[in-house]
């Protein structure tokens, strides 16, 4: 079958970069660039051939996120959630659903964050009970705080308290239209205004007890072998393509401006030149980050856990940085809309507080270089 990525560039020169400025002043999902990222067949990128898809993997996944991150954060965002959610849908998913993926005819997100338990999403306060005396159905009661393509996903991977076994977690496959599924209100973000990001709240929703993605109480275990892999690499990509981008639309700014006072572009003037330097460095050091995460993944090496560890967190405190300096070096002009790079500058802040959090990984990283468990009491 043809590899979906060599229609990657067509789709995004023709419908993701030209809406992009679009969703994020309306805040509008970007439905006609998923539809033709669908078609294209990049929503089933890394569904397995037996299920339609490429069969592709996490590095083919994480040049898709890149690259469209580069043209528009919040369909790059929409993606990679659903990379992520199809990680363990494909693992543990039915093959029904697992077929409608592989179609490009499903889109799944992750729905674990909750407003009691905040950005710790290793601890869920919803809850999974029993709704029949067959125990055939199961009622999801919780308040999920942040989901990617709300109201627009056909389902979400879906953590709750374990029905009756020990473990902190479990995970459902939750079709979007279950009843007594609801958004309480919109998104109006700074960045990313068009991932739609709003709370769920299921309050007394039923789905079937089959729709349970691997063992009651195994939800932790499972998405933290699982999706966060999937998540913390996709997340540096789509950092990466931010900052590629921003540096690309500074660069070119500045060759291009010049002071006419002085007779020069602004990048004769030593400072600018600096900064844009700098810019350069950070964005190379996190390509090179990402490739040897990549690297250390393929071969099993040693250090592989701990670069997934830290690679979010690389990727995302860089691209604040890398924005940042755009702001500072091409002045006013970053300020206005159609340079695109006070957008890359509002997309950028959403990685820093997206969990796993940078202070939440910092704690992972000196958890895992000091022997000690990821999770629960040090001592």
């Amino acid at each position: 079958m043809p590899n979906p990525l060599d229609a990657l560039d067509r789709v995004i020169d023709k419908t993701v970069a030209p809406n992009a400025a679009r969703v994020d002043r309306d805040a509008t999902f970007p439905g006609q660039s998923i539809d033709a990222l669908a078609g294209a067949g990049l929503l089933s990128l890394t569904s397995a051939i037996d299920a339609g898809g490429a069969g592709l993997g996490l590095a083919e996944a994480a040049e898709v996120i890149e690259r469209l991150a580069r043209a528009c954060g919040s369909t790059a965002m929409v993606v990679l959630m659903h990379y992520a959610a199809v990680s363990i849908v494909e693992a543990y998913g039915s093959k029904e659903v697992r077929g409608e993926i592989g179609d490009g005819q499903h889109l799944t997100s992750l729905a674990f964050s909750e407003s009691g338990s905040r950005s710790h999403f290793w601890a869920p306060l919803g809850t999974a009970r029993p709704a029949t005396k067959t125990g055939d159905t199961v009622r999801l009661d919780a308040s999920k705080s942040w989901v990617t393509s709300a109201g627009e996903a056909d389902s979400y991977v879906w953590s709750s308290r374990p029905v009756s076994a020990d473990g902190p977690m479990t995970l459902w496959l939750v079709p979007a239209d279950a009843s007594g599924l609801s958004q309480p209100g919109g998104f109006d973000g700074i960045g990313l205004r068009g991932n739609a990001s709003t709370p769920v709240v299921a309050n007394g929703t039923t789905i079937p007890a089959d729709n349970r993605l691997g063992d009651d109480g195994a939800g932790l275990d499972i998405a933290l072998a699982t999706a966060l892999p999937w998540f913390l690499v996709l997340s540096t990509a789509f950092s990466l393509g931010l900052m590629e981008a921003v540096t690309a639309e500074t660069g070119a700014h500045l060759t291009t401006t010049r002071l006419e006072h002085l007779g020069e572009p602004l990048i004769a003037q030593p400072r600018i030149r600096a900064d844009y330097a700098s810019m350069r460095i950070r964005t190379d050091g996190v390509r090179a980050f990402l490739a040897d995460t990549l690297a250390a993944l393929g071969s099993g090496r040693e250090d592989a856990t701990l670069r997934v560890l830290e690679c979010k967190a690389v990727g995302a405190e860089a691209a604040i940085d890398v924005t940042d300096l755009a702001m500072k070096v091409c002045g006013g002009a970053a300020f206005r809309k159609e340079l695109g790079i006070e957008r890359r500058f509002r997309d950028a802040r959403a990685a820093r507080v997206m969990a796993p959090t940078t202070d939440a990984l910092q704690d992972f990283v000196g958890r895992a270089v000091s022997g000690l468990p990821l999770l629960g009491p040090v001592a």
